[in-house]
């Protein structure tokens, strides 16, 4: 059986700090490659080159490239699922996530554009009052995708795997 394949796509992303989030995000939620649009996000970068790496060693990994458009890239059986506020729109709690997906998620300050959005296998939504953050909405669908996935886990070793290592909490056994 071969290992699913999931891509970010972001839609001309403007902030490196959020671009930063969502490769922590994908490295802790196993994403293979982020890709991005625009050049908004590489203009921030070259005016302020300092800016804090948010995304940790977790995603050291991640493959992050620009791309002219999503579909090009995408693999042959790789789903399209945009995540924006449309109408008609699947609800994040009953979406169903397909094994090999590439989630498209819009701008910080914007949206996905109706084109990409006719494009779509499928347009979900976090049933949010307001909109989030994209680093959080980003993290929100990984989440989501994990915990619907039914993978087996050993809590403990995750736990002892993953934690800060001045962290050695243990929660008392019954």
């Amino acid at each position: 059986m071969t290992q699913p394949q999931v891509c970010i796509g972001l839609c001309n992303p403007k902030s490196p700090d959020n671009v930063g989030s969502v490769m922590r995000a994908a490295g802790n939620y196993g994403v293979d490659v982020i890709e991005y649009t625009g050049n908004r996000y590489p203009r921030a970068l070259a005016r302020n080159p300092v800016v804090p790496n948010l995304s940790r060693s977790v995603s050291k990994n991640i493959s992050l490239r620009a791309v002219e458009n999503f579909i090009d890239h995408r693999a042959v059986n790789m789903q399209i699922v945009c995540v924006e506020f449309a109408e008609n729109a699947i609800a994040l709690p009953h979406f169903k996530h397909p094994k090999n997906a590439c989630y498209i998620f819009g701008p910080e300050d914007g949206n996905i554009s109706q084109e990409m959005i006719n494009q779509a296998d499928a347009v979900v939504y976090v049933p949010t009052t307001g909109c989030m953050n994209l680093a959080a909405t980003v993290n929100v669908l990984l989440y989501d995708r994990m915990a619907k996935s039914f993978t087996a886990v050993d809590n403990n070793e995750i736990i002892r795997n993953n934690r800060d290592r001045n962290n050695n909490l243990k929660f008392p056994s019954s």
